[in-house]
């Protein structure tokens, strides 16, 4: 299963590298969005601790929902009309919406690409979907240390294009 920070650390970097690599004005894409897009990739996990607070805190008995509601494409359509609403008198509301959308999306991809077990299509299908790449391995350690790899390379990545090392 893919750990929070992977979430938030291949959003970010999905969005940074096309900040900087088609986008060819920056300010459409400020950096504040590609860390509100990050947290945007943690989005569809809010129905876990919404389960331990109904179950633990509010008195609810009520079966663990993981993975319904929040990982399907609905969940992501929603912040795509939100966007599009907003496209012809706020742009940068528009924007801002379609920054979470892609968060929201790349979060389901993951999972789907990663863990597997998702349905999509609920609450028009149950059937799950995915590829189940971690689910299949017998190297949990090594995909743990992917976030790691990831990590470093994107560090190496910034140095080289951003000269990070004059900010410190």
């Amino acid at each position: 299963m893919p750990q929070a920070v992977v979430h938030v650390l291949f959003t970010i970097i999905a969005l940074d590298l096309f900040r900087d690599h088609f986008l060819k004005d920056k300010k459409k894409l400020p950096l504040h969005l590609v860390f509100i897009g990050g947290v945007a990739g943690l989005l569809p996990d809010i129905d876990v601790p919404l389960f331990w607070l109904l179950n633990n805190f509010l008195g609810f008995n009520v079966p663990f929902f993981h993975r319904i509601f929040t990982h399907t494409f609905l969940f992501i359509l929603i912040f795509l009309v939100i966007a599009l609403i907003y496209l012809d008198f706020n742009k940068k509301a528009s924007i801002l919406f379609f920054v979470i959308a892609f968060g929201v999306g790349f979060h389901v991809f993951l999972d789907w690409f990663l863990v597997g077990g998702i349905a999509p299509f609920y609450p028009f299908s149950d059937a799950s979907y995915g590829l189940g790449l971690v689910a299949r391995t017998n190297l949990p350690l090594a995909i743990e240390g992917l976030e790691a790899i990831v990590l470093l390379w994107w560090l190496w990545h910034e140095e080289k294009t951003h000269k990070i090392r004059d900010f410190i």
